[in-house]
């Protein structure tokens, strides 16, 4: 009998980058990006699209079961999409990736960053309150810190689609006296003392509203302070009134202490015993040069195995447990939680509601209640957002 050969059964993604879909944006990453998804339902990230926006895209890039993808053309355009004000930004190769939310209005930006806040503590308890976003006073003009990138020949930050560095002849977010430092730093190129070390991509170049151009140095961080002055005054503000209704006498412990921006809450707002801790010695040392009444200073790596036993004397003493982490919040929070016996309040202050919703989930499951969800928009023109917390046991 004669048996018809078999035939390979089509592979379900064929895709390779280059190629072209139509697809619309059917929701938001917590990174910003627009998701798409494609015809065989593979999901691609888009930068520089928003929500309900319609078009063709391109196939960039490949990773398991995700895609990445540029936008070519877009048919349906969101009604509060807007020019981007500023002639670098963009999402080439050569365009500078700081500000993806640029072409947003910022209400729009607002409204998203308090469904991502909402989106992911909701996990934990479908019934929280999530108090409405605190719109930062200037979306333009508002950071006063900065750093750049320079291999000695340009200047300026990392393109949005590559790790290459954008020039930046301006920068419309920096405030009036770190745009004046941009442009003499800039004025200072060519810069043989900028070229990068051997397997370097680039040198940086930090500094803030405290230091002139001159005072810049070359691959070396500036401390730690939040880079919107109004909206750290805000965080202040209600971090006092927080403050306030606890026992002053309670010993306090605050973890990634940085140079005391907290810390000079706590002292203002009576707190006798402080126990001020950071990972970057030069913040510690910068805490403890303001001889802050009460306040002990202690340089320790937060997330290292072991770090609560070194912290084992303050936590079994403390009432009050502030934390203000990096994004990568802080992984082993169940063994400080673990130690802290007397621990009647943490609050909690995250920049990445992904990080804090993992953290707050531990606090859950050592006895606390999530009282107060607060979120703040420190970076007008990004998806970051701040979140303020308050738990009780």
């Amino acid at each position: 009998m004669f048996k018809r050969p078999k035939t390979k059964a089509p592979k379900r993604d064929q895709l390779r980058p280059g190629q072209r879909f139509e697809g619309e944006v059917r929701d938001l990453s917590s990174d910003g990006q627009g998701i798409v998804a494609h015809p065989n339902g593979r999901v691609f990230f888009v930068p520089g699209v928003w929500r309900g926006e319609q078009g063709l895209f391109e196939v960039t890039g490949l990773k398991g079961r995700m895609g990445f993808a540029r936008v070519l053309t877009l048919n349906e355009v969101s009604p509060r999409r807007r020019p981007s004000p500023c002639p670098h930004h963009g999402f080439t190769n050569d365009a500078c990736g700081g500000c993806p939310w640029l072409f947003m209005d910022y209400c729009e930006q607002l409204k998203n960053k308090q469904q991502l806040v909402k989106k992911a503590l909701q996990a934990l308890n479908e019934k929280l309150e999530i108090a409405s976003i605190w719109a930062s006073p200037e979306e333009l003009g508002y950071r006063n810190r900065a750093q750049l990138k320079t291999d000695g020949k340009r200047l300026g930050y990392v393109a949005g689609n590559s790790r290459e560095i954008a020039e930046a002849s301006d920068c419309l977010v920096l405030n009036e006296k770190n745009r004046s430092t941009l442009k003499n730093l800039r004025g200072k190129l060519p810069n043989h003392s900028w070229k990068p070390s051997r397997g370097k991509q680039w040198s940086t170049l930090d500094f803030d509203d405290d230091i002139t151009a001159e005072e810049v140095v070359v691959n070396q961080r500036r401390p730690f302070r939040q880079g919107n002055t109004a909206q750290n005054q805000r965080m202040r503000d209600w971090l006092t009134e927080r403050i306030t209704s606890l026992n002053p006498q309670d010993p306090v412990l605050e973890l990634f202490a940085g140079s005391g921006n907290f810390t000079e809450v706590l002292v203002n707002a009576g707190c006798k015993d402080i126990y001020a801790v950071d990972s970057f010695r030069p913040a510690v040392e910068s805490l403890k040069d303001k001889a802050l009444p009460g306040v002990s200073g202690h340089c320790s790596d937060l997330d290292r195995i072991g770090s609560a036993e070194e912290l084992s004397a303050q936590l079994s003493r403390a009432g009050l447990l502030l934390l203000d982490p990096p994004r990568e919040g802080l992984k082993n929070l169940a063994d400080y939680l673990a130690l802290a016996k007397q621990l009647h309040t943490v609050i909690y202050v995250s920049c990445d509601p992904a990080t804090l919703t993992r953290d707050l989930k531990v606090a859950l499951t050592h006895g606390f209640e999530l009282q107060e969800v607060q979120p703040l928009d420190l970076f007008p023109q990004t998806p970051h957002v701040e979140v303020l917390t308050v738990l009780n046991r």
